[in-house]
């Protein structure tokens, strides 16, 4: 059991999404009993057994199916619903499977690390840095760019964050995943601005589900004035956020940083069903 929590753990912190299926009722004759688990990735069996031969090939072959459903649900779900990550099947595995057993077996499929919350920082700075301590203990998955390797080195290791040295960060903008939560927070206007615009040549194919850039109302006007030299839909001006973050705080990193954090999570979840119970 110790070594399956440890395959499970692997998975998990390496991102890769994966189903841990385990049967939770037996009645009659069957290959294995209840509490019996194993992980399947999209290549397949990754540890573990429910029973080998038949019943097993099928539940391999029923949580890889559920992996690419879930996959595609998450990418095209509206927000405030979202795929179900979790189902229970039973079989009785002489009708069902095929097999000479007589009995019956229920499973349990819940699928991980799919539809993981996707967010991606320009900038790998103090604010930046901060920002990154706070998000690594949520269920995200974090991409920080950024043209100085030694700021990029100076932020946490995580399994959740991936730092990219960019020396051209807004040709970076084309291979965000079109669910990202964008934060630009680079060295100022004049690096921020260039990105904002590359993101908003392409808004009316694939806007962003949030779009915040550091700064003051002032840096806002000015951002809004290199909109219109852009030549691009004045509506574009208010599809972004700046000043980011919550109205909360002072201007320490830190208290910005949670600012923006908070921000980033009331978004998420601003079309949700509550949470809390």
């Amino acid at each position: 059991m110790l070594e399956y929590f440890e395959r499970l753990n692997q998975l998990i912190s390496g991102n890769v999404p994966f189903v841990a299926v385990t049967i939770v009722e037996t009645v009659g004759s069957v290959p294995q009993h209840a509490g019996s688990k194993m992980l399947v990735t999209a290549e397949g069996l990754f540890y573990g057994t429910v029973g080998g031969g038949k019943v097993e090939s099928r539940a391999i072959e029923e949580a890889r199916e559920f992996l690419v459903e879930i996959e595609t649900r998450s990418a095209s779900a509206e927000p405030q619903t979202g795929p179900a990550r979790t189902r229970f099947i039973e079989w009785n595995l002489s009708k069902d499977i095929g097999m000479t057993c007589g009995g019956s077996v229920k499973l349990y499929f819940e699928c991980l690390n799919v539809g993981v919350w996707n967010i991606v920082i320009f900038g790998a700075g103090h604010c930046s840095n901060a920002l990154i301590k706070i998000l690594i203990n949520l269920d995200c998955r974090i991409t920080c760019f950024d043209p100085r390797e030694e700021w990029l080195s100076a932020l946490p290791e995580s399994p959740r964050l991936n730092k990219v040295l960019a020396e051209d960060m807004p040709s970076q903008v084309s291979g965000l995943p079109a669910d990202a939560f964008v934060v630009l927070i680079t060295m100022g206007h004049t690096t921020d601005s260039p990105i904002l615009v590359e993101i908003l040549k392409d808004w009316q194919k694939r806007p962003l589900p949030y779009l915040g850039v550091i700064g003051s109302r002032a840096k806002a006007a000015r951002l809004k004035k290199d909109i219109d030299e852009a030549g691009l839909d004045p509506g574009l001006k208010e599809v972004f956020h700046c000043p980011v973050g919550l109205p909360l705080g002072s201007n320490h990193p830190h208290e910005i940083a949670i600012s923006i954090a908070a921000q980033l999570i009331q978004m998420r979840d601003r079309d949700e069903r509550p949470r809390r119970r």
